[in-house]
Formats: C-alpha cells, structure tokens, sequence
C-alpha cells in the first residue's frame, strides 16, 4: 500500500450520540494497522467496518481520559479469546503503565502479549517505509498528538528502462538503491531511471489547548484530524474551551492554515453540537477552506 488508508472508528466527545461513537481512528499502511485511541465501543465499530482487528500492530493513545481508551479492555480481550498472535505495540504518554497494569487486573486471564513504551516527545517508531512522531500537548494530563509519515521512495521509470533495455534483473534492485550500475559497458546513472515518490503525513491532534506545538507538529500535514469540542462564536465558546482545555474549531482552523496543511477534518464533536456539526465545520472554513466534519465509518485513501 503506497498510501495511508483511515477510518474512522469513532467522531464523537465525550458522551457518545446514536451517530457518533466514542473517539478511535484507524490507520493502514502497507505493513502496520495502527489505531489511535480507543474509545468505550471502538472492538463493535471494527465488526461495522468490516474490519479485523487481529491485523492491529500498534496503539497509539494520545491520553488517558475514559472516552478515549474505555474500549482497550474489551478489545485485548476479544483479541485474546481469538487467538491473536501477535506483540501488540502500546504507545502513550507518561503514566501509561500504571494504566495498563489495571487493565492487566481486569482482563484476568485474557491476555496477549503487548509491549508498553511511554513517550515524551519525538520520534516513537520508524522503519524503511514510515515514521511516526509524537509531540506533547496541553490538555490537563500528560497528553499527545501524533503522526504517520511514509516515507519518499524511489521508483523506477518503466518506460525508460525499457527505452534503455535494462533487463528485469537483481541490477533493479541497485538502481532503487540510488546507485549506478554497468550495463553492456556502459554507464546508467540511477537518477537517468528513478522519480521520487513524496511520501504523505497525517496528523492527529485530540483534546488539548491551543498550542505551538500543535502547529509543528502538524507542520505540512497532507491531512490533520484535529478535535473541534466547541465554537469560538458561540456563548461561552471560547471560555468553555479554555475552561476544559480543548480546541475551538476557529483554533483547529488556525493550526491547519499556521502548520500549512492541505486538508482539515475536524472530529471529537460533542453531542452540543449533535444537529449542529456545520457550524463547526463552517467557523473552521472561515480561516480554512479546505475543511470537512469526521463521518463515522468514512474511509480514506491519503
């Protein structure tokens, strides 16, 4: 898979509606299935999406609010009972063992095998084909936001190596390398052969203040998933947000066009907001065009 694949679990705050189940996000990529967050609901929103979670490889938790990891019991749980096989990767912030070591209590026997690793902030995973970052946000508790970079590779240009003959052979394999090689004498230069293929980066930033380090963490996202729980025009808005510390969709707005994303989605929509999500949508627009409101179950092809 050359692109990063989502859906999206869960869109809802912290008391879910009919429509909107608690926050969790899924990301694919050609050799991971990385979930962020895992909301109270999240192991039955897997069954609608017709998805399987014994694919997961990793869990990324950007805080330890209830409406935000109430559904990881359960669903370690199902995995156990199902026979999953593999070391699931548990990402979190400080504290996050302790955390664990009560779920631990409360699925008794029904266990599988995890590794815990608590982040401060940085690099929190990387191989050939991506990275994923973490940066700390405000929001009461030790909190984070994440991304999912894969990585620019190099491709061969077919038509060219046709026009060239260079046969389909381990020589393809140098090229891909960024290395010359020798053909029939002659030199072939592996930029003569090989485009490079940018990468893409989606950024996730839930519950949290406005803050600069959202905005580098989110710096030139092709896609940012940001919080929205309240309107900066409303009554009380922007008092409310600041009160609970999350995000106004006028300052989700603000991140995306400061950090010089292509495209917003805003989600975590409070149930205030139950009839009406286009008016976060359209106070978001007001600073950033290319804004949309998280559907739940949409998917996505980045």
């Amino acid at each position: 898979m050359k692109n990063i694949k989502l859906t999206f679990l869960g869109t809802g705050s912290a008391i879910p509606t009919p429509e909107r189940n608690h926050t969790s996000i899924l990301a694919q990529t050609l050799n991971e299935s990385i979930l962020i967050d895992c909301g109270e609901g999240t192991q039955v929103q897997f069954r609608k999406a017709n998805i399987s979670p014994h694919k997961l490889t990793k869990i990324l938790i950007t805080h330890w609010h209830g409406d935000h990891i109430l559904g990881l019991p359960g669903l370690m749980q199902t995995l156990a009972l199902s026979d999953y096989k593999k070391t699931l990767e548990i990402y979190g912030p400080k504290g996050s063992k302790e955390f664990m070591q009560s779920i631990n209590i409360l699925l008794g026997h029904h266990k599988i095998a995890y590794k815990l690793i608590e982040i401060n902030s940085g690099k929190v995973f990387e191989d050939e084909n991506i990275l994923i970052g973490a940066s700390q946000m405000s929001h009461g508790i030790p909190s984070l936001a994440y991304y999912i970079s894969l990585k620019d590779k190099l491709r061969l240009d077919k038509n060219k190596l046709k026009k060239l003959k260079v046969p389909n052979s381990p020589i393809l394999k140098q090229l891909l390398k960024g290395k010359n090689i020798k053909l029939n004498k002659k030199t072939i230069n592996a930029n003569q052969v090989t485009y490079k293929e940018k990468g893409k980066k989606v950024s996730f930033i839930l519950d949290t203040l406005m803050n600069n380090n959202a905005i580098k963490i989110a710096k030139d996202s092709d896609l940012l998933i940001t919080e929205s729980s309240f309107l900066e025009n409303s009554e009380k808005g922007a008092k409310l947000a600041k009160d609970y510390k999350h995000l106004t969709a006028k300052q989700a707005g603000t991140i995306a066009k400061k950090s010089k994303s292509k495209k917003l989605i805003l989600t975590h929509i409070s149930q205030r907001y139950h009839h009406d999500a286009q008016s976060l949508k359209e106070e978001a627009k007001s600073i950033f065009k290319n804004t949309e409101i998280a559907k739940e179950l949409e998917t996505l092809i980045i």
